[in-house]
């Protein structure tokens, strides 16, 4: 049985392999096809520039908000004590598909350059959802595992027609075997009326790091609320399916979810004029200590740069897995630059061993036009990108730019673009960009 095991997976890898190359070879054939003036790479946005005058760095100062300890133990009494992610992942209810069984137009959301070596699309239960960020164990503790298992983790927005979109979730997915991911939910929650109830967190999520036991999550809603914190060790059980959220006679509902993630903090955006609201977010772990990176969201049509910033997480025991903060509660951003990208949907930070000076990896959108992102490298000295096309002229990058989330274990990439969640060797994206 243990060989007819091994060739099963090693069919399924062949599967694998021979979608992600016919889909990658079909859109380069596409790219090819596709004009210039539609699908033209967006410009060089050029070496990134250091902010340093207190003007600039403080319109990036969060100020730090922690849920009462009092709230969340009312919570915790009314409905029941908090589950591990553990329970959670022991109770997936949904598997992802193997890119092999994907249709061709959800693989048309895959990269063309560097192409993807792990894909996987969605079961259909997010219809009506939109994708937002992603994130993994790899912070979470040394060996890139909560507990015993290795975790991705993916948020998602009711897609209700506005422009902030409607609740907001978590999928919590299982990827101890690479050949069958599955998951389950947990909808994001506010604690409200000093514990005694909760809201749904009604915005897209934009960002989500996963750091020791937190996970921090940015939203796109026009509040002063920048940041929310959650602790992955107090999910709760909802008690109904009922389609509402909080309180409900006889129980707690979560939308239909089986958990409710309860924030445990927000950060709140600076007084300062021009204060920035971080976007996209990952974790640099080869900072001292590791770093939360930030970037801010800038139109293409916009006359102003876009700003990339970090700030470094605590190392006080009894504030573990959050932003360094000082006594009044305020988190000043470490490192800030400006850069020429617009419509930065991803970030990500990485210093090489060895090297003097930090790379920077930034996932662009098409610029308001149909067509693909661009994925480009930045740094001090200048920038650089992968070009697909005859004449090199097309992006390549996903279809829907998401978010970029570094697996340091594994040294792979993961990111989400529509319905699909795909991983790639951090080596291969430098490969493409040269």
């Amino acid at each position: 049985m243990k060989h007819r095991g091994r060739h099963r997976r090693r069919r399924r890898g062949r599967a694998l392999r021979a979608a992600l190359t016919g889909a990658a070879l079909a859109l380069t054939g596409a790219a090819t096809l596709i004009s210039a003036s539609q699908a033209t790479v967006a410009d060089d946005p050029g070496a990134l520039k250091p902010l340093t005058s207190a003007a600039e760095t403080d319109a990036l100062r969060l100020t730090e908000h922690r849920v009462p300890r009092p709230w969340l133990d009312r919570l915790s009494a009314a409905m029941g004590e908090p589950v591990g992610v553990d329970t959670v992942l022991g109770s997936a209810d949904h598997t992802l598909r193997e890119a092999a069984d994907c249709t061709a137009g959800e693989r048309e959301a895959l990269p063309v350059s560097p192409a993807a070596t792990r894909a996987y699309c969605w079961d259909h239960d997010t219809e009506g959802w939109r994708p937002g960020a992603v994130t993994t164990s790899s912070g979470a503790d040394e060996d890139g595992r909560w507990g015993a298992h290795r975790v991705v983790l993916s948020a998602w927005s009711r897609d209700d027609g506005t422009p902030d979109g409607g609740l907001a979730r978590v999928s919590f997915v299982d990827a101890d075997d690479p050949d069958r991911l599955g998951y389950t939910s947990a909808l994001l929650a506010v604690p409200v009326d000093g514990g005694h109830d909760y809201r749904g967190l009604a915005s897209p999520v934009s960002g989500m790091v996963w750091y020791q036991d937190k996970l921090l999550v940015t939203t796109g809603s026009g509040g002063r609320e920048a940041l929310y914190v959650y602790d992955v060790d107090r999910v709760q059980r909802a008690t109904t399916d009922a389609g509402t959220v909080g309180r409900v006679p006889g129980g707690w509902a979560a939308d239909g979810h089986p958990y409710v993630l309860p924030a445990v903090a927000s950060y709140r955006l600076s007084d300062a004029s021009g204060a920035a609201r971080p976007g996209a977010i990952s974790l640099d772990p080869g900072t001292s200590p590791a770093s939360l990176v930030a970037s801010e969201r800038v139109p293409a049509d916009s006359d102003r740069p876009t700003r990339l910033w970090r700030y470094a997480f605590s190392t006080d025991p009894a504030r573990t897995g959050l932003p360094a903060a000082d006594s009044a509660g305020h988190v000043d951003a470490v490192e800030a630059y400006e850069t020429g990208a617009a419509e930065v949907r991803g970030v990500l930070s990485y210093r090489p061993a060895g090297a003097a000076r930090t790379d920077w990896y930034l996932g662009r959108a098409a610029g308001g036009q149909d067509g693909r992102g661009t994925l480009w490298h930045q740094d001090s000295e200048g920038a650089r990108t992968s070009e697909c096309g005859a004449d090199r002229s097309q992006q390549c990058w996903s279809g829907q730019v998401g978010s970029l989330s570094y697996w340091a274990q594994t040294g792979e990439i993961w990111s989400q673009s529509d319905r699909m969640l795909f991983a790639l060797p951090l080596t291969s994206v430098e490969d493409a960009l040269g």
